[in-house]
């Protein structure tokens, strides 16, 4: 088959179409014929050298697609060849064909194209896990969501809606971003380059803070996410995108407002944990929610691009400049 390759760790020029060994599934696993693969700033990292795949899974790029049942493995019972479907996996979605766990895979509704299958997993696990399984958001609390126009801010902001969240910030960095965000459910959305989201937040919530902080950013903004945050308050961290490494933490925040951190990530987790997270994410967002006027939530695609520029979509991912999900067609 044919997928995307890597020359060398580097730059996103190092990304080619080359030839590679079409997986074979194993009696638990479902072989799809890929239409769509959608991008994720964890490819970016794996193909810098510095994220490698979980074992067993393959070592070509992307964990989330769309596209056409092609076989089956003897133990599979819910999936047949030519039904459609997406989901979720720990490699090898930039590719012609992919496995994927069976426990893994969903049916794609025939309300939504492809094109929006392939833009769900990823962001709406994450986003889902770390609201509710690790922050355990509450109705009528408040919640501060950075990066908000990304694919699992965008996500984040409709559910935390959802769920009652009392008021939701956001920090994006265009005011076309915040005005987006704002669109989808964010109360207040606050242009990092221009403003001070600390001060803005600290004044809007009279000095009280917020409940919940969903964080991707790292470094640049630990300090004041402690600052903003109220008693009992819980952060999750996703990324470090400035950097993983705080010069100086003010441990009294912590203890006097008996502060909860910690880290997320959805990659490394087993199967059976994927798997539970897979159904509660169908049945509280995808089930009866996408891709009908009733649906509660809505699927955001920035762009589709032909896997031949696949080059082109990564280096627009890597501008910052994007609002939802970049989707790769496979032709």
């Amino acid at each position: 088959m044919r997928a995307v390759l890597v020359k060398q760790p580097g730059d996103a020029q190092q990304l080619y179409i080359g030839e590679y060994p079409t997986p074979v599934p194993k009696s638990n696993q479902v072989l799809i014929k890929v239409k769509c693969f959608c991008l994720n700033r964890m490819d970016i990292v794996q193909r810098q050298g510095f994220y490698p795949p979980p074992p067993g899974a393959s070592e070509i790029l992307g964990v989330e697609i769309s596209g056409v049942v092609d076989s089956v493995g003897e133990d599979v019972t819910k999936f047949k060849q030519g039904d459609e479907v997406f989901g979720l996996m720990g490699g090898g979605g930039y590719a012609e064909y992919a496995v994927m766990d069976e426990r893994l895979v969903i049916s794609k509704p025939k309300e939504i194209t492809f094109e929006q299958a392939a833009a769900i997993p990823e962001t709406w696990f994450t986003a889902y896990q770390a609201l509710f399984l690790v922050s355990q958001l509450q109705k009528g609390e408040d919640i501060l969501i950075h990066a908000g126009a990304s694919g699992v801010g965008i996500a984040a902001i409709q559910l935390a809606k959802e769920a009652g969240a009392n008021r939701i910030f956001i920090t994006a960095g265009s005011d076309e971003k915040v005005e987006f965000c704002k669109s989808l459910g964010a109360t207040d959305g606050i242009n990092y380059k221009t403003q001070d989201w600390a001060k803005i937040i600290g004044e809007e919530t009279a000095g009280k803070g917020v409940n919940v902080v969903v964080d991707f950013i790292g470094k640049d903004y630990f300090a004041k996410n402690l600052q903003i945050m109220g008693f009992d308050a819980r952060m999750v961290i996703l990324a470090f995108m400035s950097g993983s490494t705080v010069d100086e933490v003010n441990l009294r925040l912590i203890l006097g407002k008996r502060l909860r951190i910690q880290g997320s990530t959805l990659r490394s987790r087993s199967v059976e944990y994927q798997a539970v997270l897979r159904d509660e994410v169908y049945n509280h967002a995808i089930k009866d929610h996408f891709g009908c006027a009733e649906g509660k939530f809505k699927i955001f695609i920035d762009s589709v691009y032909d896997w031949k520029n696949i080059i082109k979509a990564t280096e627009h991912m890597e501008a910052n400049k994007s609002m939802g999900k970049i989707v790769v067609h496979v032709s």
